[in-house]
């Protein structure tokens, strides 16, 4: 009988772990809570800035290049540079999900939405089904929890400004359960870099339309705006950020706009009577977050403690992806982690060793020093991102920064996992 990997979380680490466990042989079932997949990627959609560009040559060199190229099948704009980030591919957010969606099941992948998992049942160390909040049960004999760290809405209200209203839509479909948590193990909580729990997600987005024709027509051409801002209308939120690669003093300055469907403004928020002071600005309003003149949506409230393997201490066939295999920000890095966390979770069911990417690779670097630096006060509260700030400091300093397409197909060679993902 074909063994089952069940996913918890539709966001694009959970995703990647659906294709990944699929293509290793499983049974893939992917639970999602609300009715869309890619949870925050649905209002994302940047790629390959800076060293994702590396850590996506790397994967499609280990053989799980697929959502990459999917994501640049829907690009509005290649090749783009805003400040401190070069040759970044922004993906079109409206038309992506669905992309994925019938990627998924031409794998064969099982979908079910407006499935929140709220109970598990377990023997032992083993975890034997997950349960659903309308009485549905998935047994399997391997798990992937994606269930993310954002929200629920009571987190929001007791650490943000409330609930932010965003594309998570928590008061519908039921805030984030955590099937680690479930599980009774330990998570670990971020901290905002000034201290307190969590973090707040670094951009909202305005409606393309309530823009001055001038920054539509500029941003449908260039795929960026860079707007300065006089110092009385200036709003200082570089401490607040999850995306440290953005906490720039350039970001402060200036509004910075990305077309990725949406106008994707570059700072957490940013009350609307000031937005609307700045010329083409006048009409503005917010997209996603709803509330993004006072609020946004707080995250790494909760990440699993894990090995290398990305199997979650305490439970033998449970794996994490995405922001639950910690303080990871950004599509590419859900990417990353789910890929192997679905590959393991297939390769446990095969009796194979787990693998465990070497630190000879971008990929293999970064899941093992965001660990490391997990479990240290202050690693807690810094964000780690192929894109900036520390992660890709690091990198540059192994001589793991390089996006030279040809070099990243040696190095992954010289490890000897050249289409490892694709057995």
């Amino acid at each position: 009988m074909e063994k089952t990997v069940v996913i918890a979380g539709g966001g694009w680490g959970g995703c990647a772990a659906a294709c990944s466990a699929r293509r290793a042989g499983a049974r893939a079932v992917l639970l999602e809570r609300t009715d869309m997949l890619l949870g925050t990627g649905l209002v994302g959609g940047i790629m390959q800035n800076n060293g994702r560009l590396a850590a996506a040559l790397e994967m499609e060199a280990l053989g799980a290049g697929e959502l990459f190229a999917l994501t640049d099948r829907c690009a509005r704009h290649r090749n783009v540079s805003f400040p401190s980030h070069a040759h970044a591919t922004l993906y079109d957010v409206g038309l992506v999900p669905g992309e994925v969606l019938r990627h998924l099941r031409s794998l064969g992948v099982e979908v079910v939405f407006q499935a929140r998992v709220s109970g598990v049942e377990r023997e032992g160390d083993c975890l034997q089904a997950v349960l659903c909040s309308d009485g549905r049960r998935f047994p399997a004999d391997a798990f992937v929890d994606a269930t993310g760290t954002a929200g629920p809405m009571a987190n929001c209200q007791r650490y943000g400004n409330g609930c932010a209203m965003c594309v998570l839509r928590c008061p519908s479909f039921g805030g984030r359960v955590s099937l680690t948590g479930l599980c009774g193990v330990a998570e670990w909580v971020g901290e905002k870099a000034g201290g307190g729990p969590g973090a707040m997600s670094g951009s909202c987005k305005l409606h393309k339309g309530s823009l001055s024709r001038a920054l539509q027509e500029k941003l449908e051409r260039d795929g960026v705006a860079v707007i300065p801002l006089p110092p009385p209308l200036r709003e200082d939120h570089l401490a607040q950020k999850a995306c440290q690669q953005y906490a720039q003093a350039s970001y402060r300055d200036n509004l910075v706009l990305l077309d990725t469907g949406h106008a994707k403004l570059m700072t957490p928020t940013f009350p609307l009577e000031k937005l609307r002071q700045v010329p083409g600005f006048e009409n503005a309003r917010y997209e996603d977050p709803y509330a993004g003149g006072k609020g946004n949506s707080l995250r790494f409230f909760a990440m699993a403690p894990r090995d290398d393997a990305l199997r979650v201490e305490g439970v033998e066939n449970l794996y994490c992806a995405g922001e639950k295999a910690g303080l990871l920000v950004g599509h590419t890095e859900a990417i990353v982690t789910g890929t192997l966390a679905g590959h393991n979770a297939a390769r446990q069911l095969a009796g194979r060793p787990p693998l465990v990417l070497p630190r000879a690779l971008a990929v293999g670097e970064a899941i093992a020093y965001v660990r490391e630096q997990m479990a240290t006060g202050e690693g807690r509260r810094k964000k780690y991102t192929f894109s900036g700030s520390v992660l890709w400091e690091r990198l540059g300093q192994l001589g793991l920064g390089s996006v030279d397409c040809g070099e990243i197909a040696e190095r992954v060679a010289r490890t000897g996992l050249t289409g490892v993902f694709a057995e």
